[in-house]
């Protein structure tokens, strides 16, 4: 679903939309999935079962607002503020906000960060990316105006989060794509490997999620690790990992950036009404 102030690509990727009734997450078929519009709190601190190099605590906050069909596209606007304590240099705050679009058919994908630490100006990067033969191409507005192709395919946010729960359904254990989210200047593209655990059958821990519509929905642990295309490095630029329904709503998350580790409750949950639609 993305962090990119922390140098992550796209957190909970796994959010988006469809169909018409004021956002009752109902079991889907087994053949298509639907992912539901909402809107997301999620409560962050340090993970303090991973030793943290020069952090002494950490707070902070994810508000995540997903909307759209999956005829018209799915919009996303998204905001992480993070505030980490160190010993030596005081309070450091990290503020990261997303907005993006990305088309139904998941052809065409289009997004603006800006991202700020310690009160520095924020960094933008504005573009659009698109399918173009069996790669795709980026065309960046800002930071510079300039346009580069890749020739191998990428997947964009919302697709590679309806892969994830196809492959939990079918009851796979891993899934292997390439990602590009507009993560880190608009250039990287990465390889994803999501490891998938097996159904879930106990209640949910997060009080949003204890409601009568979400008993009936499928939800899997799913880790996913992130490795920069060309990169030397054979350890996971991040890991994300959280607890994912069939409808692209999750929890228990945990954000693992290497050097330290969060964990977010999921502490406010909108379900938004949905638009009709046959795809």
């Amino acid at each position: 679903m993305s962090m990119n102030g922390l140098g992550l690509a796209g957190f909970l990727a796994a959010a988006a939309a469809l169909a018409s009734v004021p956002a009752a997450a109902q079991p889907q078929a087994t053949g298509r999935v639907v992912l539901v519009p909402h809107r997301a709190v999620y409560d962050l601190v340090l993970d303090n079962g991973k030793a943290a190099k020069n952090i002494e605590s950490a707070r902070g906050r994810i508000a995540y607002d997903f909307t759209g069909d999956a005829c018209e596209g799915y919009a996303l606007s998204f905001r992480q503020v993070t505030q980490l304590q160190t010993g030596e240099s005081g309070p450091r705050v990290i503020d990261a906000r997303t907005t993006s679009f990305e088309a139904g058919d998941g052809a065409s994908y289009r997004f603006r960060t800006e991202s700020s630490a310690a009160g520095a100006p924020p960094e933008t990067v504005d573009g659009t990316a698109s399918k173009a033969g069996d790669g795709y191409e980026v065309k960046l507005n800002t930071p510079k105006a300039e346009t580069h192709r890749e020739s191998i395919g990428a997947l964009f946010p919302n697709a590679q989060m309806k892969a994830v729960i196809q492959a939990a359904r079918e009851g796979k254990s891993t899934l292997n794509v390439r990602l590009y989210d507009g993560a880190n200047g608009g250039k990287d593209v990465y390889e994803t490997l999501s490891v998938i655990g097996k159904r879930i059958e106990a209640k949910a821990d997060e009080a949003p999620l204890l409601r009568p519509e979400f008993e009936k929905l499928a939800r899997w642990p799913v880790t996913m690790s992130y490795f920069k295309v060309g990169s030397a490095e054979t350890t996971p630029s991040y890991t994300i990992s959280f607890e994912l329904y069939e409808n692209g709503i999750t929890g228990a998350v945990r954000l693992d950036y290497g050097s330290f580790a969060l964990r977010g409750t999921l502490t406010r949950l909108d379900l938004l009404p949905q638009a009709e639609c046959a795809k």
